[in-house]
């Protein structure tokens, strides 16, 4: 998931135009990789950050509640799996064993309620924009939000790709 030259052409083309529209939202590309960099200093997950906020000097990301570390775990358990499958579109549900499907189906009960906004500090630079973790939760189909995962998981690298990519 986080390799971008494996996206689909239509993955590649909807993350370039969500990230170059969400830049602009907030004051142009270097605010969003400004962003994406002081969420990567956080550690062990900047999604366990107990104020649910991180701040570079242009920007804000605030969410409505605290992450803890065995959903963090599993997610990232579920894109290393899928890092290894090289499948494009996947559905997480897609899984053979009983337990680990009811993680997951627990896993995003829990974080279907998650929403992440994202606003400049100064309000001329734009009005920010908000994603949500899924991109798709119906009862037998949950797919990760790819802009999700390139915030949170993915390196800073697959998202200059990203705003880079011409189409």
């Amino acid at each position: 998931m986080c390799n971008f030259n494996n996206q689909t052409q239509e993955t590649k083309e909807s993350l370039h135009l969500f990230m170059s529209k969400a830049a602009q939202s907030i004051g142009g590309v270097n605010y969003l990789l400004a962003l994406i960099e002081a969420m990567r200093t956080k550690k062990p997950s900047p999604l366990m950050q107990k104020n649910c906020q991180i701040a570079s000097n242009n920007t804000i990301i605030k969410w409505n509640k605290v992450v803890f570390k065995d959903k963090i775990d599993l997610i990232q358990k579920i894109l290393i799996a899928h890092r290894e499958a090289q499948e494009k579109n996947f559905n997480i549900l897609n899984e053979t064993n009983t337990k680990e499907k009811k993680s997951i189906i627990n896993m995003a009960r829990t974080l279907a309620p998650l929403q992440f906004v994202i606003t400049p500090q100064n309000q001329n630079d734009g009005e920010g924009f908000s994603f949500s973790v899924f991109d798709t939760l119906e009862n037998e189909t949950i797919i990760f939000n790819p802009i999700f995962i390139a915030m949170f998981f993915c390196s800073s690298e697959f998202s200059k790709k990203a705003i880079k990519y011409s189409l």
